[in-house]
This record gives structure tokens, C-alpha cells and sequence, in this order.
């Protein structure tokens, strides 16, 4: 579904105006990272996948 350095879309789009972000961090939680701004957010799993719309970019491609 998704993976490490994937870029996905979130429901609520971030303050700064973009609403793409980089999976950091896989594991228990997951670290993405705002496009635009840098910010870093940390949330369980269960919490991510509820707010992830879609995946935007494959890591790989």
C-alpha cells in the first residue's frame, strides 16, 4: 500500500498550503514529513492510515 519515501496526500491539508507528505519513519508509528515546510509529525499507524487519502508518488519511480 505504502512505503518508506513514498509521498502521500492526508485528508486535512497542512497549514503552510501543500498537502503532500514523505514517510520518514516506518514502524509502530510513522514520521512523515511536510514538502513544503519541513515539518515533522509523528502518529500511530492505525491514526495514519485514517487520515492518508491516497499515495501520490511511488519511492522508487
Amino acid at each position: 500500500m505504502y512505503e518508506l519515501h513514498d509521498i502521500v496526500e492526508m485528508k486535512k491539508a497542512h497549514p503552510c498550503g501543500v498537502n503532500r507528505w514523505e514517510i520518514i519513519r516506518m514502524g509502530m508509528d510513522i514520521k512523515i514529513q511536510c514538502t513544503s515546510c519541513k515539518r515533522l509529525i509523528m502518529m500511530p499507524r492505525k491514526e495514519f492510515d485514517k487520515k492518508m487519502k491516497k499515495v501520490l508518488e511511488k519511492a522508487g519511480e
